[in-house]
């Protein structure tokens, strides 16, 4: 089975420094992937909140995710910085995929890449269409946009 190749920094978007913790290793000496996927919520949440979403107030924005994976492509190891890039690879109608680029310390190649899908949904749990005064700011980080 033939693997896509890491993309590099200039294939994602917005840039988050997120500093690794001890507690993040495994017994295998790298980071755990339960790591990443909280790294990867973090990232794509730091985004919402710079791009002006009220996810953390009172009646706003509730997304649930719905779907999430990464894909291993280097190890990376307590002290390391990754720098995660974040883009929408899929803008639905109450729905966005978006995917992180996690880049160690100053390489250019993702050590990892993974992806959250998102639901945005009302307060009985059920999907509602993303508010158009958000779909330019989701448009500008879209993959090939």
């Amino acid at each position: 089975m033939s693997r896509t190749p890491p993309a590099t920094r200039a294939d994602y978007c917005a840039f988050y420094p997120i500093a690794t913790r001890w507690k993040d290793m495994d017994a295998y000496g790298h980071l755990n992937n339960a790591s990443y996927l909280s790294y990867l919520d973090t990232a794509v949440t730091l985004w919402q909140l710079a791009a002006g979403m009220e996810i953390d107030q009172p009646g706003g924005l509730r997304f649930l995710a719905v779907q999430n994976g990464c894909t291993y492509h280097a190890e990376a190891r307590f002290p390391d910085v990754l720098h995660a890039g974040v883009r929408c690879g899929h803008l639905g109608r109450s729905s966005a995929r978006f995917e992180v680029g996690f880049f160690r310390n100053d390489e250019d190649r993702a050590c990892a890449e993974g992806f959250i899908v998102h639901v945005l949904v009302d307060a009985q749990a059920r999907p509602e269409p993303i508010p158009e005064r958000f779909r330019p700011v989701i448009e500008a980080i879209l993959r090939g946009g």
